[in-house]
């Protein structure tokens, strides 16, 4: 059984990381020891290992859309030479979806084997125009082309997935933290005027006794 789990190595993202770990560990509890792991980000990759399941390889997160593609390019070069020595039958996807706003889950996708009931999964899809496809050329090529197709458009989204739901937690917690630093500004600008006004105030009042005092000075002085 081989696993794809997607993480972030960027900061503010919360937990991130944990939720879709914790989703993995769970998921692959029972194929402990018979499962390899590949993480995507290395603070997911250290969060894997805590929980037992030390990952066999590394990749880097993606930085913008650009970089999904080697991304997808570099896992299924990876899967691939497992599957064409035996290694692996059995590959899954675990990843954060975001949903509104800034929230997202933890998604676990199954890839491969492309077995029975993922043929009828896909043969119960209404194809979308009237017109029905047709294989030109040899069957087992146009077939192996689809399959690897499909696994990279699979790959692609769950990375693409992962990066949406990352920067929309990174936006909310700035904008969290942007709404502190406001709040606590305006403490800060209302305990400033207090202090002000209060030292205004005692010089005023400081003024007002020596006028008092000069005056009351002056009588005396006067009466005398």
């Amino acid at each position: 059984m081989g696993a794809v789990v997607f993480g972030s190595d960027q900061g503010l993202v919360g937990q991130f990381n944990d939720i879709v770990a914790d989703d993995a560990v769970k998921a692959l509890a029972a194929a402990r020891g018979r499962t390899r792991i590949w993480a995507v980000g290395k603070r997911v990759h250290a969060r894997l290992a805590d929980a037992g399941l030390a990952p066999t390889g590394v990749f880097e997160v993606p930085s913008s859309v650009a970089a999904i593609a080697p991304l997808v390019g570099e896992i299924l070069v990876e899967t691939e030479a497992r599957q064409d020595r035996s290694e692996l039958t059995e590959l899954y996807l675990f990843y954060n979806r975001s949903m509104s706003g800034a929230a997202f889950v933890p998604v676990r996708e199954r890839l491969l084997p492309l077995d029975d009931e993922w043929h009828r999964t896909r043969a119960a899809v209404p194809w979308p125009t009237k017109t029905l496809p047709e294989v030109i050329g040899a069957s087992t090529a146009t077939l192996r082309a689809l399959v690897r197709e499909y696994l990279f458009v699979s790959l692609f989204r769950a990375s693409a997935e992962s990066l949406a739901s990352e920067n929309a937690s990174r936006l909310a917690a700035m904008e969290r933290a942007e709404k502190n630093i406001s709040e606590s500004l305006e403490s800060l600008q209302g305990a400033f005027h207090r202090v002000r006004q209060g030292g205004i105030d005692e010089e005023l009042f400081d003024v007002v006794s020596g006028s008092e005092a000069l005056s009351k000075t002056a009588r005396y002085e006067g009466g005398s």
